[in-house]
């Protein structure tokens, strides 16, 4: 099958890249000029495990600046380009409009598959469709549920794929494919869940809202343990909520909020799309108020326990950690909370992250109370290790 990627961040390069060795041939496009000479180069770095090895082993792998040579060269198109959120909670897709632009461009669309991977608005992928209209090209939303960190190997190990689109005959031989490379690249049997765009785009989202309620169930009845003086008793007790089956124990364990690029935005756009459909839900915002009240919590807590008053110790500000990725992370947040209180952090961190904020942060805070290292050995002094 010829696919093309158009965006090929970190979840584009690592879809291109498992459908590649799967066996197709692949073209991928991104805006970096460099970037894209590095993937032709096989010269690029990823803190994202296998890529590398993934991209040194790869023969059918091409990369271009050109969606529309990505267009003409391809059966079925992926997008994954981005889709920040807004301060409404919704999603800007400018990004993807511009790809859409790029399509109704090209001289020919007759037969080709258009797939949108990004997280978008619910019912933004049915205006899409609107648009092309009359090109010969289907339309369809399919989603990823990954995690930075871990990209590659949730892919292979996926526990649904959602694929959203219409129940037309024109529609079937899209599904077919889609599926067909998902059973591809997977390591353990697809689950595919054929649906229409909008129940996709409102699925998306929803899964990830459902997380961020069963993490902040996990830290209230922590939070309650702590004060009933049962704090040590926590793991045990939340492992036996877990093991009720209509619970289940995933992401069910106590410990710092929810954060990262994914979790607190999709929570915020089902909480704004519930109110454009006319319903007053409060759920996806006291889920937001809890995390952020947790937030204070862990702080207070951390302060509480160092009862000599030693500088601290925590293993990276990312959101997870051995990624790059920081933003809204929990760990950032309580290592600037310690900060502004005046106490000194130490943070072990990778070279990216150091790189991207040690000056920042200790021209703001002062090099004597934040100090980033690569290696525990290099701390000459008595710490209070955060382990959350």
């Amino acid at each position: 099958m010829r696919i093309g990627v158009i965006g090929a961040g970190r979840l584009g390069i690592c879809f291109a890249l498992l459908c590649e060795e799967a066996g197709h041939s692949v073209f991928v496009s991104d805006v970096v000029s460099k970037y894209v000479t590095n993937i032709n180069n096989k010269e690029i770095f990823s803190n994202e495990p296998e890529v590398e090895e993934l991209l040194m082993r790869s023969e059918n792998l091409r990369a271009t600046t050109s969606n529309l040579e990505v267009v003409r060269n391809s059966d079925i198109i992926f997008t994954f380009v981005p889709t920040p959120s807004l301060e409404d909670g919704s999603y800007d897709c400018t990004y993807v409009d511009d790809v859409v632009n790029d399509l109704l461009s090209a001289p020919s669309l007759d037969g080709k598959v258009f797939v949108v991977g990004c997280t978008t608005n619910p019912g933004y992928c049915d205006t899409v469709n609107e648009r092309l209209s009359g090109r010969g090209i289907t339309v369809y939303y399919n989603p990823e549920f990954i995690a930075q960190g871990t990209i590659i190997r949730d892919m292979k190990t996926a526990d649904m794929i959602l694929c959203g689109g219409e129940y037309t005959r024109e529609y079937y031989r899209g599904f077919e494919m889609i599926q067909e490379i998902y059973e591809d690249i997977q390591d353990t049997p697809v689950r595919f869940h054929q649906i229409s765009r909008t129940a996709a785009e409102i699925t998306k989202i929803g899964v990830n809202c459902f997380l961020t309620y069963k993490i902040s169930y996990a830290n209230m009845m922590g939070q309650i343990l702590y004060n009933a003086g049962c704090g040590d008793e926590i793991d045990s007790i939340l492992e036996a909520v877990g093991n009720d089956s209509r619970v289940g124990s995933k992401y069910l364990r106590y410990g710092l909020g929810f954060g990262g690029p994914c979790l607190p935005r999709d929570n915020r756009a089902l909480g704004y799309y519930a109110d454009q459909v006319g319903l007053k839900y409060s759920l996806p915002q006291v889920t937001d108020d809890f995390n952020d009240t947790h937030a204070d919590f862990i702080c207070n807590y951390c302060i509480e326990q160092n009862v000599d008053g030693l500088p601290f110790f925590i293993e990276s500000i990312s959101y997870k950690i051995g990624t790059d990725m920081v933003v809204e992370s929990p760990r950032y947040r309580l290592v600037t909370d310690l900060l502004e209180k005046g106490y000194k952090v130490y943070v072990q961190d990778i070279k990216d992250v150091i790189d991207e904020f040690e000056d920042e942060m200790s021209e703001k805070y002062g090099d004597d109370k934040i100090i980033f290292v690569s290696n525990p050995s290099e701390i000459y002094e008595n710490v209070w290790r955060i382990d959350l």
